[in-house]
């Protein structure tokens, strides 16, 4: 929506202004820490479903009465020179330490008492959980922002679905979701499922974060490519979709939108990076409570002082080709090469083009037994077939080379390179990056 804004001109964006409830969740806050550069925004992710109909509950896994609590949580750090967007996933299950304050149900007054970090939300609602946000990350909220399953839905429908890749299947079935390898383009409903799943593998919500992350990202690459942003029929179509169930602070209205899109203006995906609360324990029990997340107290002070003082988060890296995903990340995987052919170097260049790309080659080539008698024709790797997901990676960054099982090889790749051999296709894989976050730039993590 701020993307878009800058471009419609004042009267749509008034036009729309009566699409948003306001909430005031800054009302009466006291010793709230100091600003800094940039602007802060809370967005919330409430289990909102009132609205959805009988049909997509049963088709989308959104059966049972909504709750009043959080489903997801971030905070969004617009840089001052509006050229960043920095977006920092909090656990809902994170260890919290909520204020005094007057439970929004009951009405009764409740002590400082420890809670899971969406707990905020239930019983405080939105001044709660910014007021927990701010005690817990030192970063002065500016803005808040809500919005629910139904919103989400009719805004990813609207834009024309969103694309998604995968390099390994994905079933969750609690959600429904079910992807194969691949790119899949997901409308409303599916794209629910994805960033709602949580049991598709160990990494429970961390890994639902990281899949969210990747929604956000190419869900700015869709809006920005697709000509939604440049379309003023287009972009009121959808912004007034989106705005039918949003909350926001009564503080960000359409003169600040407009002045934040206007100054956005060539935001992509490469202008958004995203990350999570380090965590020091995945499973921390608290009586009364169960098991949260623990924070690393000491890595989360930093994150949030790079936040405070608008400092990117993502290391800088040079620009590079987009990259083919992956299961398995190429630097895990060891690889020797040889040269099947009568050709001079061409050994080496393989070796050369799959270190480029990230892969554990032994940088010296050999040559295969019996090449000047009969050259092959065509590449093939060798693999043990307990290192199979691996082979996988190789054969795509080697244009879909046939794969030979050699029980008993152990974890090396064997590369024989053939006459068919044309180069290498850079690959990557959903790990994140080196740096002490493990932030990635939104062109990073879309599909190629």
């Amino acid at each position: 929506m701020v993307l878009g804004v800058g471009g419609i001109g004042h009267a749509v964006v008034t036009s729309l202004e009566s699409g948003i409830e306001r909430v005031d969740p800054f009302r009466d806050m006291k010793n709230r820490p100091d600003g800094g550069h940039g602007m802060n925004i809370l967005l919330v992710g409430t289990d909102g479903r009132d609205r959805i109909t009988a049909e997509e509950k049963k088709k989308y896994r959104l059966g049972g009465a909504g709750c009043r609590c959080t489903d997801t949580i971030m905070l969004v750090h617009i840089s001052q020179d509006r050229e960043r967007a920095s977006v920092v996933s909090l656990p809902r299950d994170s260890y919290a330490e909520i204020p005094d304050h007057v439970d929004a149900t009951s009405g009764k007054q409740h002590k400082r008492h420890p809670v899971k970090l969406n707990a905020a939300f239930t019983e405080g609602g939105p001044s709660l959980t910014v007021r927990t946000v701010e005690h817990m990350t030192g970063v002065k909220i500016d803005h808040y922002l809500e919005v629910d399953f139904t919103s989400f839905m009719r805004t990813v429908d609207t834009v024309g679905g969103v694309e998604i890749c995968t390099a390994r299947p994905m079933k969750d079935s609690y959600t429904g979701l079910d992807l194969a390898v691949g790119t899949h383009k997901l409308n409303g409903g599916q794209a629910l499922q994805y960033v709602r799943s949580r049991h598709i593998d160990g990494a429970a919500d961390l890994g639902r974060m990281q899949r969210q992350q990747r929604f956000m990202a190419a869900l700015i690459h869709q809006a920005t490519s697709n000509g939604v942003l440049l379309n003023p029929v287009k972009f009121r179509s959808v912004v007034s979709t989106m705005l039918d169930s949003v909350r926001a602070d009564k503080n960000f209205g359409p003169e600040q939108m407009l002045a934040l899109g206007r100054a956005m203006k060539g935001f992509s995906p490469a202008s958004s990076e995203f990350t999570s609360v380090p965590v020091g324990e995945v499973s921390h029990p608290v009586k009364g409570i169960g098991s949260t997340v623990k924070w690393d107290t000491a890595k989360a002070k930093k994150l949030f002082q790079l936040v405070r003082d608008d400092k990117p988060l993502a290391p800088q890296r040079p620009k590079q080709p987009r990259a083919t995903l992956v299961d398995v990340p190429p630097d895990r995987i060891r690889v020797q090469v040889y040269n099947g052919t009568a050709t001079p170097g061409l050994g080496d260049r393989v070796d050369k083009a799959l270190d480029a790309t990230g892969f554990a080659t032994t940088r010296s080539p050999l040559n295969a037994p019996g090449t000047a008698g009969a050259p092959l024709a065509k590449t093939y790797v060798t693999y043990d077939p307990r290192w199979d997901r691996s082979a996988k990676s190789l054969q795509t960054a080697l244009g879909g080379c046939e794969l030979r099982p050699a029980k008993g090889q152990g974890p090396t790749m064997k590369v024989m390179a053939g006459a068919d051999y044309k180069g290498v296709t850079p690959v990557r894989a959903e790990d994140r990056k080196p740096g002490d976050f493990g932030a990635v730039t939104g062109d990073q993590v879309v599909c190629p």
